[in-house]
């Protein structure tokens, strides 16, 4: 089970994360989405973290998805998918709406002083243009961590793929 929180980790969650990531965290304005236990499996990170760009809206923090979708990645997948999307104008064009979603997710949750601080930085076009995973090329698939993270909070065609195909969400608690 996926529950949606959007909340700010509180001292536990923290901890746990620390745990998932294997180090301190830094960057993160919220967990995104936890399971049915309360664990943190996505986290919402902030656009500029330490001055720099930070790639990614929704960084998927859960030990047992990373591995899955690793697993998941080796058998080829991306280059399966990005067959799909050469052959599948339907799929292409839902990708694309993927992308659209995840751009205006990344402005919604923008505080005014962070539009601000993207902007006076030069960012404002990256953040605007790039899509999932900080992605130039919206025909192609970089990562299916970042596509499933984005799945689990937002509208995202390869994360469904996913679930449908190979039962990703299918063990969460």
């Amino acid at each position: 089970m996926v529950i949606q929180t959007d909340q700010v980790p509180d001292t536990g969650q923290l901890a746990i994360i620390a745990e998932q990531l294997g180090r301190a965290p830094r960057g993160i304005e919220a967990v995104a989405a936890v399971d049915g236990n309360g664990t943190p499996l996505v986290l919402r990170m902030a656009p500029i973290v330490d001055g720099k760009p930070f790639p990614t809206l929704y960084w998927l923090c859960s030990e047992r998805l990373k591995i899955d979708i690793s697993r998941i990645e080796a058998q080829g997948v991306i280059k399966q998918l990005e067959t799909r999307l050469c052959q599948d104008t339907d799929f292409l064009t839902a990708y694309h709406a993927s992308h659209r979603d995840y751009v205006e997710a990344r402005w919604r949750h923008m505080s005014d002083t962070q539009r601000r601080e993207v902007e006076r930085l030069g960012y404002a076009g990256i953040m605007r243009e790039r899509g999932i995973g900080g992605i130039a090329n919206w025909d192609q698939v970089r990562c299916l961590h970042t596509q499933y993270a984005h799945h689990l909070c937002g509208h995202n065609v390869v994360g469904q793929w996913l679930d449908a195909e190979f039962g990703v969400a299918n063990a969460l608690p």
